[in-house]
């Protein structure tokens, strides 16, 4: 009797043992707390970058060449004395005149002569017009003609005569300026067009200007 107690007794300490070793095999292990807190960013500063633009690019306007228009002569320079043949006390002929640098345009050209140091005032000595733009050049002792053979005109002097008249100053030394005109019309004017008529039939229609000056003196040159 004894005995079966103590192997009832000892199957009971057993079946505890085993019971606690088959718990602590199946108890949960421990769970460390997971942080749920979202990581902490650090964002760099950027510098604000400006965006690019390209500016438009433009086409470079043409060059103009601004042509010079010049007027010359061969016997007498720029403000240096006429020579006494092209003088009242002289031959009394036109004198040979050249230009360049006229517009491509030019129909026409004027060309007056006239003295602002006479007593009496602006003195004209003469006054063409109609001259064919194509024209170069003015050729030495031209005609008192109305109409010149290449279509040129001339009108009327201070004289009151159509054509050239040289300088004829009744004392001191003078100017004489040649003045001449590139026009983008013909002028329906005649032989009895003075200065003033001429000046008014061109306004409007002047491309461009340029002037020689010669000098003369009472006592020649």
């Amino acid at each position: 009797m004894w005995i079966k107690r103590n192997l009832f007794l000892m199957n009971i300490g057993s079946l505890l043992l085993i019971a606690a070793i088959i718990s602590g095999c199946q108890s949960e292990p421990e769970i460390k707390p997971v942080n749920t807190e979202p990581p902490t960013i650090t964002l760099e500063a950027t510098k604000e970058v400006e965006p690019t633009v390209s500016e438009p690019t433009e086409s470079p306007e043409p060059i103009q060449s601004q042509q010079e228009f010049i007027l010359t002569s061969e016997v007498f320079l720029e403000g240096e004395p006429v020579p006494s043949q092209y003088a009242c006390d002289g031959d009394d002929i036109s004198p040979p005149l050249e230009w360049s640098g006229a517009p491509d345009n030019t129909i026409s050209l004027v060309l007056i002569m006239d003295d602002p140091d006479a007593p009496v005032g602006m003195w004209v000595h003469w006054v063409l017009f109609n001259i064919p733009g194509s024209a170069t050049m003015l050729e030495v002792g031209l005609p008192a003609d109305a109409e010149l053979t290449d279509g040129s005109q001339q009108g009327t002097n201070s004289w009151g005569r159509v054509g050239y008249g040289g300088p004829c100053p009744p004392s001191g030394v003078h100017r004489y300026f040649f003045k001449l005109y590139a026009l983008d019309a013909p002028l329906a004017l005649d032989e009895s067009a003075t200065k003033e008529v001429v000046l008014a039939a061109m306004e409007g229609h002047i491309l461009m200007e340029t002037e020689l000056m010669g000098t003369y003196s009472a006592s020649g040159g």
